[in-house]
């Protein structure tokens, strides 16, 4: 087995390492795979919560750390522990409720390990179905619970233009990031991905320069920045691929499994 060149890999996951439609491709799993053999450290850092996360990481055939929540929480695989989170209070994500629920915008309140909604529509079932997500109805007459991470607005591209332009005018102590086409992240203003994998770093003893990260969304250009070499899928919006040193195939051509062969391995 050959050497490689980083000690930490930080793999966005939707648009990324899988399909257009989900898919783990033979091709990029063996060459994650062939990386962790080498040696490296396989980080999945992703918008997605744990538990829609964690099947990814198990057709990986990995287990480990993943950067879940766009990088409000931290989690340890195998224990299915929280190993680092930023919470947000109940009373900040109330105006975003309200106004979602205003709106007849679907939406979803997330802790750490647990997905709630308070409705659910056929197209954010079929969304949910599509991410692995299980999201558990809860009483909309209940408080909020402690420990949010993290509120999610779903919709179409053009309503959330539209809902993205409003908010920015929002004075708020929260950050809202667009982590797709069809998704407004509401989370702690200094939880990031890049944040995360830079503390992942300082506890592992290991330089920037030998931390790899790949994405293709705005939610993903922290990490870019702080890696050693960012790596944008050629799928990624242009000012995702400008935050990137380098780009690579998209996610529909084995674009990680590229990166990884041309930058990572010696």
């Amino acid at each position: 087995m050959g050497k490689i060149n980083y000690d930490i890999i930080a793999l966005d996951v939707d648009g990324t390492l899988l399909t257009d439609n989900h898919v783990l491709t033979p091709a990029v799993r063996e060459a994650v795979r062939e990386a962790h053999a080498r040696g490296a450290e396989i980080v999945l850092c992703t918008g997605r919560g744990p538990a829609n996360a964690l099947p990814v990481l198990d057709a990986l055939g990995l287990s480990g750390t993943m950067i879940t929540h766009n990088g409000a929480a931290t989690i340890d695989a195998a224990q299915r522990k929280v190993l680092h989170q930023y919470s947000i209070d109940a009373s900040e994500v109330a105006r975003f409720r309200e106004y979602s629920l205003q709106g007849g915008h679907h939406f979803d309140i997330n802790t750490a390990f647990d997905m709630l909604v308070e409705g659910i529509s056929p197209e954010a079932a079929e969304m949910y179905r599509k991410y692995e997500a299980k999201p558990v109805m809860r009483d909309p007459k209940e408080p909020l619970p402690d420990g949010l991470v993290k509120f999610t607005l779903f919709g179409s591209i053009e309503d959330l233009d539209l809902i993205e332009a409003e908010w920015n005018g929002w004075e708020h102590g929260l950050q809202h990031i667009r982590s797709g086409d069809y998704f407004i992240d509401v989370q702690h203003k200094e939880a990031s991905k890049g944040t995360a994998l830079r503390k992942l770093a300082e506890v592992r003893g290991v330089d920037p320069s030998r931390v790899m990260a790949i994405g293709n969304y705005y939610n993903d250009v922290g990490m870019l920045q702080f890696a050693g070499l960012g790596v944008a899928v050629a799928n990624s919006p242009d000012g995702v691929k400008d935050a990137a040193d380098v780009v690579t195939l998209s996610n529909e051509e084995d674009g990680v499994a590229a990166a990884l062969q041309t930058y990572a391995f010696v």
